[in-house]
């Protein structure tokens, strides 16, 4: 079976046995490790996976032709992925792969309309999904774990003080967030911070979320979410964010981008992008995912952002690379998930489902033992628009952990 000429050259570590449809026993053996089984339904497979498993491993689980029979999707993934960091791809993957990075600009032309249709088809899913597994904010990004023991939303709030510091926030600071999502990082700005924040998405369910919650919250006058492409938005701001949007950009755009974000802002102004990245080379969007997931999507080097960001004169004035803060935030998504997978299923259906599971444990798979990283890029006009150190960001999120047990601890007495 070709398939498991591709795992004998992955699997240095552990056991792997594979059922092939004929029901024909292949065993991969390496050092002691973990054993694990899995089941092809389906004979097509046989081939499928050795030339293009990165397309139809994830239509396999979804489908129901490939099972794990001793473990779940996210053993295998991991088993596999893990093996990979020292194993390196099979040379026919390897082809595959270099062959689908030569199209990658094609698969991100992301003109406005095509932008508005991509992001329909994940961010207009039903609200309830997305609640099943997200913390009470709806924060669908990274979260920054300062501690091991952080829970999710000790970890999503870190993460909204995290870039507040980078921005720097003043109460009265005109700020605009590109790619809001359901609100929460908007509202933690102009609620705690005192900011005057317009918000863009290109979501319909997003936006009519965000609206309700500036209203319940009482921020309606300080907080405006708007459904607008980004390069529709006009005026100056002091601050601009972007969290968990440039991987829609679509490498064709990056320079278009980079300048709007230049024109936006203030001449004193600063920008902070917060966006999935990789170490290594550049490379095309996993098939799967470009599909199944983000259409039009894709994860840069951060050579390729830079490019970008040099042709326009900003100035890049920090970049932090955050490891595996994806990989805790997308085990507890995970979790979660799997917790509340009977709702999902009433929300849709198990095919659904599955698709979800793989996406979940792919993706953590993906920051947890391969190259997937998050880059936050810190861009200004002037070379003194932010303190020659780092210092300032740490004093603040002090500054902000003291206001916070104020707040609350004020609250509990209340």
């Amino acid at each position: 079976m070709l398939f498991a000429r591709l795992l004998r050259h992955i699997v240095s570590v552990g056991r792997l046995r594979v059922i092939d449809a004929g029901g024909k026993e292949h065993v991969i053996s390496g050092s002691p490790g973990n054993s694990l089984t899995i089941r092809l339904h389906d004979p097509a497979l046989h081939w499928k996976l050795f030339f293009n498993p990165g397309l139809y491993l994830g239509e396999a689980y979804m489908d129901g032709t490939l099972t794990v029979e001793d473990g779940n999707i996210y053993d295998f993934l991991e088993f596999a992925t893990s093996n990979m960091q020292d194993a390196g791809e099979h040379p026919v993957m390897a082809w595959v792969a270099a062959a689908d990075t030569l199209f990658r600009r094609m698969q991100q032309y992301n003109p406005a309309k095509r932008s508005r249709q991509n992001v329909a088809h994940h961010y207009d899913l039903r609200r309830e999904l997305y609640e099943l597994f997200l913390d009470k904010d709806r924060q669908y990004s990274c979260a920054y774990f300062e501690r091991p023991e952080d829970d999710l939303e000790t970890a999503q709030l870190n993460k909204k003080r995290h870039l507040a510091a980078k921005l720097r926030i003043e109460p009265g600071m005109k700020v605009l967030d590109i790619g809001c999502g359901w609100g929460g990082l908007g509202l933690y700005l102009a609620g705690e911070l005192g900011a005057q924040v317009t918000g863009l998405t290109l979501s319909t369910e997003q936006l009519a979320v965000a609206r309700e919650r500036a209203e319940q919250a009482g921020l309606a006058d300080k907080v405006s979410f708007e459904l607008r492409d980004y390069r529709d938005q006009q005026g100056i701001f002091d601050r601009i964010v972007s969290v968990g949007m440039f991987e829609h950009v679509g490498i064709a755009h990056y320079d278009e981008y980079f300048s709007t974000v230049k024109n936006l802002l203030t001449e004193d102004g600063i920008a902070l992008i917060h966006t999935i990245g990789r170490s290594e080379v550049p490379r095309s969007t996993n098939p799967w995912i470009r599909k199944y997931i983000f259409p039009g999507g894709y994860i840069p080097a951060l050579s390729e952002v830079m490019r970008s960001v040099e042709q326009t004169s900003l100035v890049t004035t920090d970049v932090e690379v955050l490891r595996l803060h994806y990989a805790e935030t997308l085990k507890h998504w995970r979790d979660r998930f799997q917790n509340r997978r009977d709702d999902a299923k009433a929300i849709y259906d198990d095919r659904f489902c599955r698709m979800w599971e793989f996406y979940l444990a792919a993706s953590e798979c993906s920051f947890r033992y391969m190259d997937n990283v998050v880059f936050q890029v810190q861009l200004t006009r002037r070379q003194d628009a932010v303190p020659i150190t780092r210092d300032y960001i740490t004093e603040w999120e002090k500054r902000a952990n003291r206001r916070d047990k104020v707040s609350n601890s004020d609250g509990a007495a209340a």
